[in-house]
């Protein structure tokens, strides 16, 4: 054929591959759309069920120690706190010592006038002369009667009279002498004095005041304490009493002298509670040499008291207290969440002790997110105290950082 005659041809299968080609094209581009758009679209899914999940701050549990703390008011008073009252009646010549005035054993304090006991003194030795002179007359008598006897003059009756005479006289005379002793010790009582080493705390009299003798019915004129040492009372919780035990120490504070810590013993406890505080009174004894304290005064006082085993510590916002009881929400290994339940030891505020129901490497949610329940998937946040093993945790939001 001539090449006339083969151009249609050839122009025809020409326009044939091209066709083919641009459909070809055509399939390609609307295929890598489609599966770029499944991809992204897949992609996408994923990105929005990971933002679904709650993003939680992780923490570890903290070792509670093996003593901890508690903070209880007191009172300090006088070792030995004596009131000092009249043993007589009548007015007050003269007082000697002021409130915080030092005294010693047996020091004058103060002088009462008493004249209607310098009277019945006076009487009871004039009544003492006269028992005394009647028994020497009863004893004179008896004797004679008694040699009369042997000459047969009198009878034994007479003579056994004047013997009970006698006996009944001198029993006077010592009824009298005794009666004169017990105004005389009353003399005595005239004069205040200090009964031990101590300083004055407190003086209710003055010069010219009427004393009434005894504690019920006047009030008290001097009072004398001992602070060399002074008495701590302190109530202490009945869930902790039996940890007070004698030989415990405990530091203490007072308001007026910031700074200054003292150290006090435990001596005694009641070994019992009141029913109206739920508490164990204890007696503690603090060293005052310096007079740095004072009776009366409120104190602070911290114990350190030992705990069977050391518990673990966590942040009092990881609770949560629903129909179930306490527990503690933590992650399992592929970051779901684990509710434990557990048992609180001692509550701090803003931490809570645990006696039980964690382990000390167990993954703690700080704050658990409204909502949260039992297998929940959740990412970890920044600012999580994490071990080792967060580090090799799927989809963790922040590199491991050291444990606290």
């Amino acid at each position: 054929m001539s090449p006339e005659g083969s151009s249609p041809s050839v122009s025809r299968r020409g326009l044939r591959f091209a066709a083919v080609a641009g459909i070809t094209v055509a399939v390609v581009i609307v295929g890598s759309g489609i599966a770029t758009r499944a991809s992204n679209g897949k992609r996408l899914q994923q990105e929005t069920n990971a933002q679904a999940e709650p993003v939680v701050t992780v923490s570890l549990p903290a070792r509670g120690g093996n003593s901890y703390a508690i903070d209880l008011p007191g009172r300090l008073e006088a070792y030995s706190r004596a009131p000092i009252y009249a043993r007589v009646s009548g007015y007050l010549k003269a007082w000697n010592v002021d409130i915080g005035s030092p005294v010693r054993a047996g020091q004058l304090l103060a002088e009462i006038e008493a004249p209607d006991l310098d009277q019945q003194l006076a009487q009871g030795q004039a009544d003492l002369l006269t028992a005394q002179a009647n028994a020497a007359l009863a004893r004179t008598t008896a004797v004679r009667w008694k040699v009369l006897f042997k000459t047969n003059s009198v009878s034994q009756q007479d003579v056994d009279a004047k013997n009970g005479d006698l006996a009944a006289k001198e029993a006077i005379a010592k009824a009298t002498a005794a009666n004169v002793d017990r105004l005389k010790v009353l003399e005595g009582f005239k004069k205040i004095v200090a009964p031990f080493n101590g300083t004055v705390t407190a003086r209710f009299t003055d010069i010219g005041a009427l004393i009434n003798a005894g504690g019920g019915t006047g009030l008290e004129l001097f009072v004398v304490s001992d602070t060399h040492k002074l008495r701590l009372y302190v109530n202490v919780p009945q869930n902790y009493a039996t940890r007070v035990v004698s030989g415990t120490q405990a530091q203490l504070t007072v308001p007026e002298r910031p700074g200054q810590t003292f150290t006090a013993t435990v001596e005694a406890s009641a070994r019992s509670v009141d029913p109206a505080s739920g508490s164990t009174l204890v007696q503690l004894a603090v060293d005052n040499a310096a007079g740095e304290l004072v009776p009366g005064a409120y104190a602070n006082v911290r114990f350190s008291l030992p705990v069977a085993s050391a518990n673990l510590s966590v942040p009092a916002s990881a609770l949560i207290f629903d129909h179930s009881g306490l527990q503690v929400a933590t992650l399992g290994p592929d970051n779901r969440v684990i509710f434990k339940p557990v048992t609180v030891a001692r509550d701090q505020g803003d931490s809570v002790e645990l006696s039980s129901g964690l382990t000390a490497n167990d993954r703690i949610i700080d704050s658990p997110p409204d909502g949260i329940a039992n297998g929940d998937g959740v990412r970890i946040g920044p600012g999580s105290t994490t071990v080792g093993m967060l580090a090799d945790a799927p989809n963790s939001g922040s590199p491991p950082r050291a444990s606290r």
